[in-house]
């Protein structure tokens, strides 16, 4: 029951993209398509639960060595290697994809949540279980997000919107009220 709690806590309660406010460069560049939006959510997650996982063991060797200062940097490298074997695997097997996501791609790297995810389970020190389904809800929550707000951006490209509005403000409208939304799951789980 705690880890369906963990879980569904990072998917809505506390949305790392909509709650926290990490993961906003990809999620307002890849978010015109839905197609794109997909894509980009399951790289994400793949790379969160696995760098997540390497994380959470790197984590306590560093923690025995008195290493701590060095977690950081440790976890940057972990998630660098997943996002270049994703980048890898996506230009073979999916060109389309790989085009369509273009530079948001190697951007994962530097995504904020996925560093966000790799601290916070360290930081929370959450067994090695409650840290993957932590960073599995996290992905979710971010795919979920990616979703909804690519397919009203879809909706929306259908609409007369007033002209100083196009593109980015209508998009920065939207995903606020989106935020406003997600923050009534607050309280939920305590």
């Amino acid at each position: 029951m705690k880890l369906f709690l963990i879980l569904l806590s990072a998917m809505l309660v506390n949305n790392y993209v909509f709650v926290r406010f990490l993961g906003i460069c990809p999620f307002l560049g890849v978010s015109k398509r839905t197609s794109t939006a997909v894509g980009m959510g399951l790289a994400v997650i793949f790379v969160l639960v696995v760098s997540s996982a390497i994380s959470w063991g790197l984590d306590l060797i560093l923690i025995k060595f008195q290493l701590e200062f060095l977690r950081t940097i440790v976890f940057i490298l972990v998630i660098a290697t997943f996002v270049q074997f994703v980048e890898a695997f996506l230009k073979k097997n999916n060109p389309a994809l790989y085009e369509a996501l273009g530079i948001y791609l190697p951007l994962i790297t530097t995504n904020c949540i996925i560093l966000g995810i790799a601290i916070v389970n360290s930081l929370s020190k959450y067994t090695f279980f409650e840290a993957i389904f932590n960073a599995l809800g996290a992905g979710l929550g971010f795919l979920l997000a990616l979703v909804i707000f690519s397919g009203i951006r879809e909706k929306l490209e259908l609409y007369d919107v007033p002209r100083p509005f196009i593109n980015l403000p209508i998009s920065m409208i939207t995903a606020s009220l989106l935020s406003l939304a997600f923050m009534g799951f607050q309280g939920m789980i305590k």
